[in-house]
């Protein structure tokens, strides 16, 4: 029996900013405001913000003020997960061409007959052409599935809080800088072994009728600035996928907590937007900091 995709994953599919499935539904009025949560870590001469994102939104959300705001604006640079290529295209052509399967196995022969044809139904769901990605490995199916709900229910990508940050960074002649490339992101899913591609893929599908509520569950912890209830949500799944969220989430916190300690020994001011799902839980960047000696504090609202 697979388990339902992981409420770590659904809290950000805000881990993956290439694909951005780290999206956060919105079971909100139009004209809803949000006061997101914002760290700092600080010392004498440096200091860097930590904000968690949602990747795609619907349109009204007032988020990009007050306090955030203000720390966007002290800031000398943006760093986010990725910078996206200008060329959209890029992007798919790159996934395309390591997803392709090597050694020639259908996709659908990789999964058990009843996992087969609930893959199948999901994917007519969704208007995907199912044939078309027999030739890819399941993860590639596994992350088309997770967008496709979204944008039938109208989320979009273009307002989601990095394009807003990088925008607004390109307005204001601030550098953006990225903590990863999209080559990485997408090696995250790429290099998992086959039997954990599955996995991913299964959950994907079972977790499919509950992904709107889910989201909503999630986005209003984000919403209300409550990364403690983001932590309660996500911690048992942690545990139910450990192998995932090693390689998607624990790795790559521990690797971006090295980085800010790297990067404290520079003076400047520098406002770091990564998906939520790592800003909450265990393993969270704050965590990882804390485990080499430094200090997140929340900034107050």
């Amino acid at each position: 029996m697979t388990r339902p995709l992981p409420r770590w994953l659904i809290a950000g599919l805000l881990l993956i900013g290439a694909f951005a499935p780290d999206a956060l539904a919105l079971a909100r009025p139009a004209s809803a405001s949000a006061s997101p949560a914002l760290w700092q870590v600080k010392d004498a001469d440096t200091t860097i913000y930590l904000f968690g994102t949602v990747h795609v939104m619907k349109p009204g959300i007032d988020w990009f003020r007050g306090g955030i705001r203000q720390a966007f604006d002290r800031s000398d640079e943006l760093v986010v997960e990725i910078v996206e290529p200008d060329d959209p295209q890029a992007m798919g052509q790159t996934m395309a061409t390591k997803a392709l399967s090597r050694d020639g196995t259908r996709l659908s022969d990789r999964l058990e007959p009843t996992a087969r044809e609930k893959y199948l139904a999901a994917m007519a769901a969704n208007g995907l052409p199912a044939e078309t990605f027999e030739m890819f490995d399941p993860w590639m199916a596994g992350m088309i599935l997770s967008v496709a709900p979204l944008e039938r229910l109208g989320y979009r990508n273009d307002l989601g809080a990095e394009k807003t940050l990088t925008a607004a960074a390109k307005a204001a002649g601030k550098p953006v800088d990225a903590l990863e490339t999209v080559e990485q992101q997408i090696d995250f899913f790429a290099n998992l072994p086959i039997p954990q591609q599955v996995a991913f893929l299964n959950a994907t599908v079972d977790g499919l009728p509950d992904l709107e509520g889910e989201f909503a569950s999630l986005l209003d912890s984000w919403r209300t600035g409550q990364p403690e209830k983001l932590a309660a949500e996500m911690n048992e799944s942690l545990k139910a996928t450990p192998e995932l969220a090693k390689v998607l989430l624990l790795q790559r916190n521990a690797n971006w907590a090295r980085w800010i300690k790297a990067r404290m020994d520079k003076p400047g001011t520098v406002f770091i937007a990564v998906g939520a799902g790592h800003l909450a839980g265990d393993g969270s960047v704050q965590a990882q900091l804390d485990a080499i000696g430094l200090r997140a504090r929340r900034v107050p609202k």
